[in-house]
C-alpha cells in the first residue's frame, strides 16, 4: 500500500458523500456513484440531499466518477450504499452485492474494503467477503482484506458531522486497523474506538438505532394512552423531564432509513440465530401503527368530509429525504376516511413524491386557500415559524391545528381556532 493511501468512496449518498469530502481534505479519494445524473450534478456544485455547500464541492479536490475502472487500484474502498429492507421488512442487500460485485472487478492485491452501510452481524465477513472473492478471484484475507465503520451521519445535523464524532473501525488483521485508524483519524483528529472484531461492530451499529426505535416507541404508546385519558404527552414530559435521569424522547413519526429500518436487520439475524426478538419487534410495530394513530385522532374532531392540508412529508425536519416518511401514512389514512388531503413541503423534490407515493406537492403555500384542518407533520424551520396571522389566513373559522411535532404549542392560535397536540 502506498504511504499515502488512494481511497474511494462507493456510493455518494447522505452517508458516502459527507465522508468522501472529509476524507479529500487528506487523502486522494474518488467519489463513485453508479447514478450518472447524481454524478453530473457534484461536479456542477449541486448536492440535492444539501448537506455539502456548492462552494465545498467547488473547493474539494475530489474527483466524481460513474465510472468503475477509475476506482481501479485503489488502496482502501469505503463501500457506503443504502442498507433497506423488503416489502415484508427483510434485509435487502441488493445494492451491497452489487458494490462488492463493482469493487471486486477493481480490486487489487493488498487492497482493504470497508463497510459503513448498516448490516446484521455476519454480513461483513459471512456474504460480503466471498461475494468480493468471487468478483475478484483473490482471497480473502490473503489477498484483500475487510473492515467494518459504521455510518453515524444524521442528515441535517451540523453539529454531530463526521469530523465531530466518534468513529468506530474494525479490520480482521491488525495492520488493516492501523490503516483505518490513519484513514479515520485524519478526519477525526485521532477519534476513533477500535472493535473487538467485525461483527462487534456491526452489532454495535445494529442495536444504536434500535435502542432509539424502542425508547421512541415507548413513548409512542404512553402517547396513545395520554390521547385517551385527554392528557398532551408534551406536558406530561416536560413534568416528568424535571428528573434528573428521566430519558427525554418525544412522541411522532419514525421513519427515514435508519431508525425505521434497522430494527429489522437485527430481528432477522435473531431469528436465524433461534431467538424470537419480542421488544425489537413490538417497538416496530407501535411505531410504523403511529401515522394512522395521528390520522384517525385528527379525523375525529373534525367533521367529514373535509379539506385537510398536511405540512411536511419528507421523514424528519429540514431534510429532503422522503425514504420510508411516515407521514405518507398519515395522508393516505386521511384519504380513506374520505378527506380532501393537500400536501405541502418547501424540501421534498415533487417528482420523488409523485414517483415513489402517488402524492402531487402543492406548490406555493401562500396560494392554496384555507383548510378545515392544518396537520403540522414535519417541523421544518420554515412551518416551525408560524404565527398567528399566519393560521388566519390557513384554517377556517372553527377549524383545526394538529401539532404532530409539537412545534407550535406556545403560539398563540386565533379566537376559533381549535389546537390538538400528541
Amino acid at each position: 500500500m502506498t504511504l499515502v493511501p488512494r481511497i474511494s468512496v462507493v456510493g455518494l449518498g447522505y452517508v458516502g458523500l459527507p465522508l468522501a469530502i472529509a476524507l479529500a481534505r487528506h487523502f486522494p479519494v474518488i467519489g463513485y456513484d453508479i447514478n450518472i445524473d447524481r454524478i453530473a450534478a457534484l461536479r456542477s456544485g449541486t448536492d440535492r440531499t444539501r448537506e455539502i455547500s456548492a462552494a465545498t464541492l467547488r473547493e474539494s479536490t475530489i474527483r466524481f466518477t460513474a465510472d468503475d475502472a477509475d476506482i481501479t487500484g485503489s488502496d482502501v474502498f469505503i463501500v457506503t450504499v443504502p442498507t433497506p429492507v423488503t416489502e415484508d421488512n427483510q434485509p435487502d442487500l441488493g445494492a451491497v452485492l452489487s458494490a462488492c460485485k463493482i469493487v471486486g472487478k477493481r480490486l487489487r492485491k493488498g487492497g482493504i474494503v470497508v463497510f459503513e452501510s448498516t448490516v446484521y452481524p455476519g454480513v461483513t465477513e459471512d456474504i460480503c467477503g466471498p461475494a468480493l472473492q468471487a468478483a475478484s478471484e483473490l482471497v480473502q484475507g490473503r489477498d484483500f482484506f475487510l473492515g467494518y465503520s459504521p455510518e453515524r451521519i444524521n442528515p441535517g445535523d451540523r453539529e454531530h458531522t463526521v469530523e465531530r464524532i466518534t468513529k468506530v473501525i474494525a479490520g480482521e488483521t491488525p495492520q488493516v486497523i492501523e490503516v483505518l485508524r490513519k484513514v479515520y483519524g485524519a478526519v477525526t483528529n485521532g477519534n476513533v474506538f477500535v472493535a473487538k472484531s467485525i461483527m462487534t461492530a456491526e452489532a454495535a451499529k445494529v442495536i444504536e438505532n434500535a435502542q432509539r426505535d424502542i425508547n421512541i416507541a415507548f413513548i409512542n404508546e404512553v402517547t396513545m394512552i395520554f390521547q385517551k385519558l385527554g392528557l398532551s404527552a408534551h406536558d406530561v414530559l416536560d413534568a416528568a423531564g424535571t428528573k434528573w435521569n428521566f430519558l427525554r424522547f418525544t412522541p411522532g413519526l419514525v421513519g427515514g432509513h435508519c431508525i425505521g429500518v434497522d430494527p429489522f436487520y437485527l430481528a432477522y439475524r435473531a431469528l436465524e440465530a433461534g431467538h424470537h426478538p419480542e421488544i425489537i419487534l413490538a417497538g416496530r410495530r407501535i411505531n410504523d401503527a403511529m401515522g394512522a394513530f395521528v390520522a384517525r385522532r385528527v379525523h375525529e374532531q373534525i367533521q367529514s368530509p373535509a379539506r385537510l392540508l398536511v405540512l411536511g412529508l419528507t421523514f424528519k425536519e429540514n431534510v429532503p429525504d422522503i425514504r420510508n416518511s411516515k407521514v405518507v401514512d398519515i395522508v393516505h389514512e386521511l384519504c380513506r376516511l374520505g378527506h380532501e388531503v393537500i400536501v405541502h413541503d418547501p424540501m421534498a423534490d415533487p417528482d420523488e413524491c409523485h414517483k415513489h407515493y402517488g402524492i402531487t406537492l402543492s406548490d406555493r403555500l401562500e396560494e392554496v386557500g384555507s383548510f378545515d384542518a392544518v396537520i403540522g407533520a414535519v417541523a421544518h424551520e420554515a412551518y416551525a415559524s408560524f404565527t398567528a396571522p399566519t393560521f388566519s389566513r390557513l384554517v377556517k373559522t372553527g377549524g383545526l391545528v394538529a401539532d404532530v411535532k409539537g412545534m407550535w404549542r406556545h403560539v398563540a392560535l386565533p379566537e376559533g381556532i381549535r389546537r390538538w397536540e400528541l
